[in-house]
């Protein structure tokens, strides 16, 4: 088994820290670099994963040649400069979504991976593996709801009404606010499911939540601890990313329908199916949360098909990532995965999506 030694860049934060621990986990795996902006809370991640290297630098990460597999958990404006020089160094990488600040440098991650066939590249769109949404796709592929026509997803994950900002509200961070954070796992797993894409989009997107507390370089778990109890903040101010946002999309392959994206608290999850597939045969509903599948024919009440419990992902480095590193380290064909390309792809459609709430019209992909 190929060892795989880790550095890990935003190994602090709310992504980076159960990567972390998951990678613990896992036989023949080493984190042998940590970085991170906050020393305080890099103190501690280097001794949990008994790292050598300890850096506010990332170039360091990058350049230390024990390190083979880099993790790029940092805000979306900081992935582009670490990801192209990972390519340059020969460095496998894992980047978190949305991979770039914008299309235009996913397309150049993308590019200086592309031909280095030698190097594994993996975009954690996680949706993809969950349960619920593998037998979505298995159903649409066996053709039982006909040509899909109609495609609408709800994805609302509320945050408390009295969490302070995190750089998720910074237009100067965030790709895109809910659109780019949530929008594109949403509009990933559409893709997947249907195997197309949007050729445009229309698109209504607001920050409608009052202002919030503004503490600084806090994290997201800092935030969230912060937000549940009754403390107060003497600044108070709105954030500049949009934390609301419904979307009318075409595809190419003539589907039309919505999608309505949230981190606002006022819209609540699980109330309604996340996902609906309306095809020339029947339609699908699915509800990840109460984890029921719908069938819905012409003229019949709908038909629960089956319950698929949501019974979480288990370690998915285990799983899902480290199998296509070592496949592809080993000379091998690695499993299908979500990579730089479906990055720049997704990336694309909540640029598209941006564009269209600034402009006021439709917007293509």
């Amino acid at each position: 088994m190929t060892d795989i030694r880790v550095g890990v860049l935003g190994a602090t934060g709310y992504i980076g820290t159960p990567y972390r621990a998951e990678m613990r986990e896992v036989d023949g795996v080493q984190i042998v670099g940590v970085n991170a902006r906050r020393r305080d809370l890099l103190k501690k991640a280097a001794a949990e994963d008994a790292a050598t290297l300890v850096t506010d630098r990332w170039e360091e990460i990058v350049a230390c040649d024990e390190i083979n597999f880099v993790i790029v958990g940092t805000p979306d404006a900081l992935h582009y400069e670490p990801v192209l020089a990972c390519a340059e160094a020969g460095k496998h990488v894992l980047c978190e979504k949305p991979v770039g600040k914008n299309a235009t440098e996913a397309s150049a991650m993308y590019e200086a991976y592309k031909d280095r066939t030698h190097l594994a590249h993996f975009v954690p769109f996680w949706t993809r593996y969950v349960d619920i949404f593998r037998r979505a796709k298995e159903i649409v592929e066996s053709g039982r709801l006909g040509e899909i026509k109609g495609v609408v997803y709800r994805w609302h994950n509320p945050r408390p009404a009295n969490m302070p900002l995190t750089w998720r509200d910074n237009a100067d961070l965030s790709a895109g606010g809910s659109i780019a954070d949530v929008g594109s796992h949403a509009y990933d797993t559409v893709c997947w499911i249907l195997g197309d894409e949007a050729k445009r989009v229309l698109t209504h997107a607001d920050t409608i939540t009052p202002g919030k507390a503004d503490l600084g370089e806090i994290n997201l778990d800092e935030a969230l601890q912060w937000g549940a109890g009754s403390t107060t903040a003497d600044t108070i101010r709105r954030g500049t990313t949009p934390d609301y946002a419904g979307m009318a999309w075409e595809f190419h392959q003539g589907a039309v329908g919505l999608l309505m994206v949230s981190h606002s608290t006022w819209f609540r999850k699980g109330l309604c199916p996340e996902l609906e597939l309306h095809g020339t045969e029947a339609s699908l509903a699915i509800n990840r949360v109460t984890g029921d599948v719908l069938l819905g024919q012409p003229d019949q009440p709908p038909e629960r098909m089956e319950s698929v419990p949501d019974d979480g992902f288990g370690n998915r480095f285990e799983k899902y990532v480290f199998p296509v590193v070592r496949s592809i380290m080993d000379g091998q064909s690695p499993p299908e995965h979500p990579n730089l390309f479906n990055g720049w792809r997704v990336q694309s459609f909540t640029d598209a999506a941006l564009r269209s709430a600034q402009e006021g019209t439709w917007a293509h992909v």
